[in-house]
């Protein structure tokens, strides 16, 4: 099987530590839901402590604003926190309004990119053609995709095409929900896959053989019986 990078989703400061400590991860993803759900308190200290801890593995940290001017202000100030440091820009506001002119004028200031919340294959061309001198991760969000019913195999075939064609940009498959897709992602020429530590972590497991799993299944049940203390047959 190729080489797939695989990073982590997350804010838990003391799980990245971890995780990165390990050295079965290749860089990290966080966002705003995720930093809510650690229960983080102060983006900056949280950020300088990521790059101070991880400083030579890719780290993305998100925008907060929704106003075009206001994200310029804060991509420099997340940018500036380390060469490492990937700033997440939405594919469009919550207007619906294109971000295209603020990462083609942050990408021709070098600033790396990680363009994020792209369902379709026109935003991912807009992006591609779009980068120039910074690094750019082009975030398709498969799970979120398929979770509304939506077909995805052809748009990732697409992408990692146009994705090829600008040596700055690299697919990245986000959303993950289950371990199959860093196979599904390997098979299918994606560059990069973050997931949550849990589905990660079942990854690296020993991959157990289907006769195993069905055995392991019911002997789950038959504990479960055990425990209700109730027959059929009674």
């Amino acid at each position: 099987m190729s080489k797939i990078k695989i990073y982590a989703d997350g804010a838990d400061i003391n799980i990245m530590k971890k995780a990165y400590k390990s050295g079965k991860i290749d860089g990290f993803t966080t966002n705003p839901s995720l930093m809510k759900l650690a229960g983080v308190t102060d983006y900056k200290d949280f950020a300088k402590e990521a790059v101070n801890s991880m400083p030579d593995t890719s780290l993305s940290f998100e925008v907060f604003s929704d106003d075009i001017e206001k994200m310029e202000e804060e991509s420099k100030i997340i940018s500036e926190l380390g060469e490492n440091v990937f700033v997440k820009i939405p594919i469009v506001n919550t207007k619906n309004k294109s971000m295209i002119p603020l990462i083609k004028k942050l990408s021709n200031k070098g600033v790396n990119i990680n363009v994020t919340a792209i369902y379709n294959i026109q935003q991912v061309e807009e992006v591609v053609n779009n980068i120039t001198n910074g690094k750019c991760y082009v975030s398709v969000f498969v799970g979120r995709l398929t979770d509304n019913g939506h077909e995805y195999k052809n748009l990732i075939k697409k992408a990692v095409k146009l994705c090829k064609k600008n040596q700055n940009t690299e697919l990245l498959w986000a959303s993950t929900r289950e371990v199959l897709n860093i196979y599904q992602a390997v098979e299918m020429g994606v560059d990069i896959i973050t997931a949550p530590q849990e589905i990660i972590n079942k990854y690296y497991k020993e991959k157990k053989e289907t006769d195993q799993l069905s055995v392991e299944t019911v002997q789950g049940f038959a504990k479960d019986i055990e425990n209700l203390g109730f027959s059929i047959l009674d």
